[in-house]
């Protein structure tokens, strides 16, 4: 009988020992999600990210790289629009790459660790174990977690919920919601795999330029600079024209408030596809010229030995999406002829401002998108066309509680920036802010980079207005 009873007591503790080993709390899974942060060397994981940001909701694949210690690859795709847009962090610096556009934007950062991203592990990770507040359940095979949103370029999001699985606490589905609880951005995992062997030119600014449309990085796509389409023009990570016959040329920030902002120490370098050979220009002489367009001045200052040269046909530019053929193009809808350029980075401007429907109809060669929002206050001040290197822009001012410039242009060439900065997550895009008191958010939307320029502009304002641009371009 004795016997017995030690029989039954050893096989209940056992039980019960079974089953507390089997029952994970909010605590146990936070210690280990922080041993799995401290472990980790590398994973690759594709999702479906659907943001709920602006009037419509976009849709993009995402496929996401790291490996330790610092490289990343983030590829954001829109089937329906068939844009691809990658983010590269590597040895020589922060990317954003818009390969259909062979336009590429490098810069200085520490991203992401300045600034979470929903599509991250290690930001979703660091959101669970730094919010004390945290709230924990179970959902079939999922942990999940309800914490705070830190995400510093979007004030909207407030909590998001984290479902990770149950096995290895790999992410699984994340909905990031407003204060309002309206979700706004879903994103949910199809694969995710730790440890994942991932070669250290996966993370190349090259390699992904020229191999971007394919499933997984060639292994045969070329790495020396050599693009195979005609017109690439690629630039190599340190900002010099790879390509053979190209042309560094400078693409500089637009109007007063850019060119006073545009930091004299940064570099740029473009390269044409026309073959002619120039030296480059400094963004700030660039921007000098983009200033005197906005002034109307409609001469073009000579081009001082060595701050910029014409191009090898003078005569001849690269026609735009739509522009008139042959060079010809209509200064202020008129239809006359404009002439070319006097130099490689100095400005001409075709229009005073006074009639709009022909500015945002003139040799730019597209149409004028103007932003729905705009903060109260502010009025909009004059419509011009700018000349910017090969490029021909419209330039739209506005003044009142806040003062701020959108440059519009379809780019010719790809451009290449080192300045410091920081990736925005505009939903539709990725955009890239520079500079500190003067401050220019960059971005690339159906063939148009946008400038929007401000030295007062508060980050959300600044944000509200590139996110309407795409409800206004999607009309």
């Amino acid at each position: 009988m004795r016997r017995v009873t030690w029989i039954l007591a050893i096989v209940m503790s056992a039980a019960l020992l079974l089953a507390g080993c089997g029952k994970k709390d909010a605590g146990s899974v936070v210690k280990d999600l922080d041993h799995v942060i401290g472990k980790l060397e590398s994973y690759q994981g594709t999702g479906r990210m659907v943001l709920q940001t602006g009037q419509e909701p976009q849709e993009y694949q995402v496929e996401v790289w790291y490996q330790q210690p610092h490289y990343y690859r983030i590829s954001l795709t829109n089937e329906k629009k068939d844009i691809t847009q990658v983010v590269l962090r590597n040895d020589d610096g922060v990317f954003v790459l818009t390969p259909h556009l062979h336009k590429s934007f490098r810069f200085q950062s520490d991203w992401p660790e300045n600034q979470g991203q929903v599509y991250l592990f290690q930001s979703l990770a660091q959101s669970i174990l730094l919010d004390t507040e945290r709230q924990f359940t179970k959902e079939g095979n999922s942990f999940v977690f309800d914490v705070a949103a830190n995400y510093a370029n979007s004030g909207q999001m407030a909590r998001q919920k984290i479902w990770l699985d149950q096995k290895n606490l790999a992410p699984q589905k994340v909905e990031v919601s407003d204060s309002s609880s309206n979700v706004l951005v879903k994103l949910d995992f199809t694969q995710f795999e730790f440890g994942k062997k991932l070669e250290k030119d996966s993370f190349d600014m090259q390699r992904n330029m020229t191999s971007w449309d394919l499933k997984s990085l060639d292994k045969d796509a070329p790495v020396s600079g050599a693009v195979t389409q005609p017109a690439a023009g690629a630039a190599s990570p340190d900002g010099k024209a790879a390509a053979a016959g190209t042309a560094p040329n400078a693409a500089g920030a637009a109007g007063k408030d850019a060119a006073a902002g545009a930091p004299a120490s940064g570099t740029s370098a473009t390269a044409t596809a026309d073959g002619g050979k120039a030296p480059a220009a400094s963004p700030a002489q660039d921007a000098a010229a983009a200033g005197k367009a906005a002034d109307g001045s409609a001469k073009a200052p000579a081009a001082a030995p060595g701050s910029g040269g014409t191009a090898a046909d003078a005569g001849k530019t690269p026609a735009a999406a739509g522009a008139p053929a042959g060079g010809a193009a209509s200064a202020g809808g008129t239809g006359a002829k404009q002439p070319a350029p006097a130099a490689a980075g100095t400005a001409a401007t075709g229009t005073a401002g006074a009639d709009k429907t022909a500015a945002a109809n003139s040799s730019a060669g597209f149409g004028l998108i103007e932003p729905s929002y705009m903060p109260k206050g502010v009025a909009q001040q004059d419509i011009r066309d700018v000349k910017l290197g090969e490029n021909t822009g419209i330039m739209v001012r506005y003044q009142g509680t806040y003062n701020y410039t959108l440059l519009e242009v379809a780019p010719q060439t790809q451009t290449v920036s080192v300045l410091p900065g920081d990736i925005v997550d505009l939903g539709y895009t990725l955009g890239v802010v520079t500079g500190d008191e003067k401050k220019t958010l960059t971005w690339t939307y159906e063939g148009i980079e946008f400038r929007l320029a401000t030295a007062d502009l508060p980050h959300n304002e600044l944000v509200k207005i590139a996110q309407s641009v795409a409800e206004e371009a999607g009309k």
